[in-house]
């Protein structure tokens, strides 16, 4: 019974209805006009679908009316733009004629069906039925208020129907065609990618900030020293600080939906990393060969971050131990090599959750870009090796 029911307190019921109702008003006017030429709308309703913008139009009103859920959605089922191709305007046109067929079956239903109930009650109440309607010559009847609500449960069995078919014309009429479909889910795809790359810039620099931050308060600490406290609290500071501006650059790319995603630190900028991670006791041996302005700045900020997270790793799992750094940009490529010594060979450090997810994001970085990542124990080291193409694979 609650599923018969249901449809009734929909609001969506009620905008379907709507919706039929609207093109029986304009025909209403033409008829009259002129009611000898009931085809004219039937024809002027094919050739104004023909026109490109009817179709945008069309759509927003069936999206708002037939599927209010929708709106907004980029998987919704009918789509709001122009025509751009004959087929589509074909459609539309075709679209026009269905909403006519079933605007005139809901129009006829809802003015019989209403005014039958209306002369039903005048039965009963005993005064004469009019002749226009299903009711003419019944009479008056005491009987006939029982069968009062009959014509509106056949109505609104009619409106739902109708509103039930409307909708599947609409969702085949004006629904997005396959190339539509693939735009729409290639902008998804897109909107996907760059909410994984927001999740990885933010892991990268907020865990690089903690990490120096915690390494560093801890040796201050145990070191007992006031000047090298006041170093450690210096190097705290500047790495906050960077953090906090990686954070707002994060931020205004999710404030301004649809902007580039700004100046974002890049390889040119690997000397604050490297001096961060010395700052935390950390002994770098660095090494930059060949031109750093050669690379493609999306390489070059990726680069930047898997800089960034191998030096976090070594921080957070080795502590103050020596680190060798070679950037080289040669042959078309982007070598990036950061390795420092095992404090424990036999454990593999990967084995904390964290980790392991930095070291994934390392991977998904490089694979991004067409190039590759490897990272683990190498000759009792811990490595981790970039190499990435100096072009943008698309």
């Amino acid at each position: 019974m609650s599923s018969f029911l249901r449809p009734l307190t929909a609001p969506v019921t009620y905008t379907r209805w709507l919706h039929l109702l609207l093109p029986g008003a304009a025909v209403s006017v033409w008829l009259f006009i002129s009611t000898d030429t009931p085809w004219v709308p039937v024809v002027l309703a094919a050739l104004v679908g023909l026109i490109p913008g009817m179709r945008l139009a069309e759509g927003i009103q069936a999206q708002l009316l037939l599927t209010p859920a929708e709106r907004g959605n980029l998987e919704a089922t009918i789509s709001v733009a122009p025509s751009a191709s004959w087929s589509e305007r074909w459609r539309t046109a075709l679209w026009l004629e269905v909403r006519l067929g079933c605007a005139a079956l809901a129009g006829l239903a809802t003015v019989w069906l209403l005014a039958t109930t209306v002369d039903l009650v005048r039965s009963a109440v005993g005064s004469a039925p009019s002749d226009e309607w299903f009711a003419a010559g019944l009479g008056t009847h005491w009987w006939a208020a029982v069968l009062a609500p009959v014509p509106l449960i056949m109505l609104l069995a009619v409106v739902i129907s109708c509103g039930e078919l409307i909708t599947a014309a609409a969702r085949w009429l004006l629904g997005p065609t396959p190339m539509q479909r693939i735009t729409a889910l290639e902008e998804r795809t897109e909107q996907l990618l760059e909410r994984n790359r927001i999740a990885r810039e933010l892991h990268d620099s907020i865990g690089h900030a903690l990490t120096v931050a915690v390494v560093q308060a801890g040796a201050a600490r145990a070191a007992h020293d006031p000047q090298f406290t006041e170093r450690a609290l210096v190097a705290i500071e500047e790495t906050g600080r960077d953090a906090l501006d990686d954070l707002e650059r994060v931020l205004r790319v999710l404030r301004e939906s649809g902007t580039p995603p700004g100046q974002r630190p890049s390889l040119s900028e690997a000397g604050r990393l490297l001096d961060s991670a010395r700052a935390s006791g950390a002994e770098v041996d660095a090494e930059v060969s060949g031109a750093l302005e050669q690379v493609p700045p999306s390489v070059s900020r990726e680069g930047y971050r898997i800089l960034q997270e191998a030096l976090t790793n070594v921080l957070r799992h080795s502590g103050s131990v020596p680190v060798r750094v070679r950037i080289t940009v040669a042959d078309g490529r982007l070598e990036l090599k950061v390795t420092n010594p095992l404090k424990d060979p036999l454990k593999d450090s990967s084995d904390n959750p964290g980790g392991r997810s930095g070291l994934r994001g390392i991977r998904e970085r490089a694979a991004l870009l067409g190039g590759t990542a490897k990272t683990g124990p190498y000759k009792e080291e811990w490595m981790v090796h970039a190499s990435l193409p100096l072009y943008r694979i698309r």
